[in-house]
């Protein structure tokens, strides 16, 4: 079933059903969920150098790879699951991302303890409610922010990997944690 209903929408997810899935569905909608906010930072880490839509394709290789994303085993992952993930043809296989999410699952562990979720620790970069554009145009959205930079300071810091600006505040518009939707896509109320 083809999700082109005639809708405005933002233009990224072009023509593509599964583009267009994920932004109606999902994309920018305030997670609060520590798991799903952990997969967003799986996937953003993966993505760095590559499109979304790459990523989008493989996810589901993603989520049986990295054990539906429970932060929890991966942070235990030793030798022999860093050899079977470097040669799943079903992800992208780059042993510093596969290394990176290894280590992010430690650090995200210990965000927890510290703060009580990491939900509390990530949604506090942005006074605890979503912050809403108000773009136009895709052109107009930048790459960063202020509250990305800040966040990804602070998860260096802490030691993740792989959580450059960019990745962030990537990170945070799939997690709802800014409004991305341009005013006239039908989502940007919603959301």
């Amino acid at each position: 079933m083809s999700m082109k209903v005639n809708k405005n929408r933002c233009e990224w997810p072009q023509d593509d059903d599964l583009m267009i899935k994920y932004h109606d569905e999902e994309w920018g909608m305030p997670c609060h969920n520590d798991r799903t906010l952990f997969e967003y930072i799986l996937l953003d880490t993966f993505q760095a150098g590559l499109s979304w839509r790459t990523i989008l394709y493989k996810r589901k290789n993603f989520k049986k790879a990295f054990d539906n994303f429970d932060y929890k085993k991966i942070a235990k992952y030793g030798a022999r699951e860093r050899a079977r993930l470097i040669k799943d043809a079903g992800i992208i296989r780059n042993r510093l991302k596969i290394e990176g999410t290894i280590v992010n699952a430690r650090v995200f562990l210990k965000i927890q303890k510290e703060f009580g979720s990491f939900d509390k620790y990530v949604w506090g970069f942005v006074g605890g409610k979503p912050k809403s554009n108000k773009w136009k145009k895709m052109s107009q959205i930048p790459a960063t922010s202020k509250e990305s930079d800040a966040l990804s300071k602070d998860l260096k810091k802490r030691g993740m990997k792989f959580v450059g600006s960019t990745i962030i505040y990537a990170f945070m518009q799939a997690g709802g944690l800014v409004n991305d939707h341009v005013v006239d896509c039908f989502r940007h109320k919603e959301v």
